[in-house]
């Protein structure tokens, strides 16, 4: 009776302001961590000529950080359960400032890809762990809200990294783009000792090892036969049936289908496969991919068009981008309260259909389309993305078992890294396939125009089918008991 009234007691205590000081730690991380990862993307042709290597051996600095992070994004949650979220997330952080390090001290293309595939090692389990970490420090009935805190990271910082690496690439030295990780890196590991509470960690069966093989290959060599297919200089990549996509997605396809085999006989699997039994969580997860096509496939296409169609610099177009990554940043924590009231259904379809205004739009640009024609639809981007992206990953953690968290966002994360370079590798492919098009049926200064016009259309075609998936959606059962004495999961699992 004592242990339950002090249990309740520190449950009451616990606010979105008490646990304000951990926030901002995993957000100083995780913003770090997205943002290095499009910042690399108006660097290429100046590493080109640092190095006087081709684009081929260049585009590996960007490949091999993406398959590095792949491959121990599944890792995430059994290693947050075994050694414990704190320690996994502080080691996270360092490995990928020290990785930050190597980078800018590399001489040769080949040293930067072997110190980019160390950052992505780091940086790979940072996402997972952190959502899992906000949404277990979340009070009941404020999970929306903290969650949307913890969101602003993941839409602003892909949107940013254009605008901060441009500026550096054009007026100081593409090392910069590493040498601003360090004092960062630093701030995020002090904070997150001195504030991050010590969750206690799980009794864990030994390590599932046909697992750990599989599941890294599997995601892997997905993202490599993607990217190989589509995801080269200007999404230029070499097709969908060269050798390399082809021995990426056949060999990662085989190895998905044995890790699924493996996985579902294990009582204590690496990945928990079984949440899709709850129709709540797979119909989440289904619309997660879509608004994840969406949102990378936008923040793809923007600024190579902003660059080849309008001319602009690589600093031009992040400052053009601003706008949509300060929507994003407004609507964010707007969505997350909402998301305490109203549930996801409501926020997703109003986000969607945001988005495929805002796709609508941009599929009319012209030659002499104004700069604010071009800044008004991805204003709408951003809020689009702002009011729907946090709301559909709460959904999906409260779909699933609570103390299953950890492994979830490691599943969901490992399965957008592949969406993502799926929806580059995709829109690449019928990006070329219009432009091929349209120069031979109508050639002249407006082929790039249409071109880029249909594949806008297609984005919002696809925001369309989304919002009609939203529609499925139901709010979640909550745990009635930890609503009624208001006691977070955190109060049973700080301070050992």
């Amino acid at each position: 009776m004592a242990a339950t009234a002090k249990t309740a007691a520190a449950g009451d205590q616990m606010s979105i302001r008490t646990i304000l000081a951990p926030l901002v730690a995993i957000i100083v991380g995780m913003f770090m961590v997205i943002l290095d990862g499009t910042a690399m993307n108006v660097a290429m042709p100046g590493l080109m000529e640092d190095f006087g290597s081709s684009m081929t051996l260049v585009q590996w600095t960007i490949t091999g950080y993406a398959l590095a992070q792949a491959a121990v994004i599944p890792l995430a949650g059994w290693m947050s359960d075994r050694f414990g979220a704190k320690q996994i997330f502080l080691f996270s952080i360092i490995m990928f400032t020290l990785g930050s390090a190597l980078c800018a001290l590399a001489s040769t293309a080949e040293q930067l890809i072997v110190f980019r595939v160390i950052q992505g090692l780091g940086g790979g389990m940072v996402a997972p762990i952190a959502m899992a970490f906000t949404f277990r420090l979340s009070p009941p009935g404020k999970q929306g809200a903290v969650m949307g805190m913890i969101g602003i990271p993941m839409l602003l910082a892909p949107a940013l990294g254009p605008v901060v690496a441009g500026w550096l690439v054009e007026y100081v030295t593409w090392h910069w783009i590493f040498i601003i990780n360090l004092p960062i890196g630093v701030v995020a590991v002090i904070l997150g000792i001195r504030t991050l509470p010590n969750v206690e960690r799980k009794h864990v069966p030994a390590l599932d090892f046909l697992g750990m093989i599989f599941a890294p290959l599997a995601f892997a060599m997905l993202v490599y036969g993607v990217s190989s297919a589509g995801g080269g200089e200007g999404g230029g990549g070499s097709g969908w049936t060269s050798p390399e996509a082809l021995t990426g997605i056949i060999v990662g396809g085989v190895a998905l289908l044995i890790f699924v085999i493996v996985e579902l006989r294990r009582k204590e699997p690496l990945l928990e496969l079984r949440v899709f039994k709850s129709s709540d969580f797979t119909r989440g997860i289904v619309l997660q991919w879509i608004v994840q096509i969406a949102l990378f496939g936008t923040l793809f296409l923007v600024p190579i068009f902003l660059q080849i169609a309008k001319g602009y610099t690589p600093f031009q177009t992040g400052l053009i981008l601003l706008p949509q990554a300060l929507m994003a940043g407004l609507c964010m924590p707007i969505g997350g309260k909402l998301f305490d009231r109203l549930g996801a259904r409501p926020l997703v379809i109003t986000g969607l259909l945001i988005v495929s205004t805002a796709g609508f739009l941009l599929s009319q640009l012209s030659s002499d389309t104004s700069l604010v024609t071009i800044m008004i639809p991805l204003a709408m981007l951003g809020a689009g993305m702002g009011l729907c992206m946090m709301p559909i990953n709460t959904h999906i953690m409260q779909s699933a078992p609570r103390e299953l968290v950890g492994r979830v966002t490691s599943l969901t994360a490992a399965a957008q890294q592949v969406m993502t370079s799926f929806a580059i590798a995709g829109l690449s492919t019928l990006l070329a396939d219009r432009m091929k098009h349209f120069a031979a049926s109508e050639p002249g200064p407006n082929v790039v125009y249409s071109a880029y016009g249909h594949t806008f259309l297609v984005l919002a075609i696809l925001a369309i089918v989304g919002a009609a998936v939203a529609l499925l959606l139901r709010r979640p059962k909550q745990n009635k008991e930890a609503a009624e004495a208001g006691t977070p999961d955190v109060s049973m699992m700080m301070g050992h």
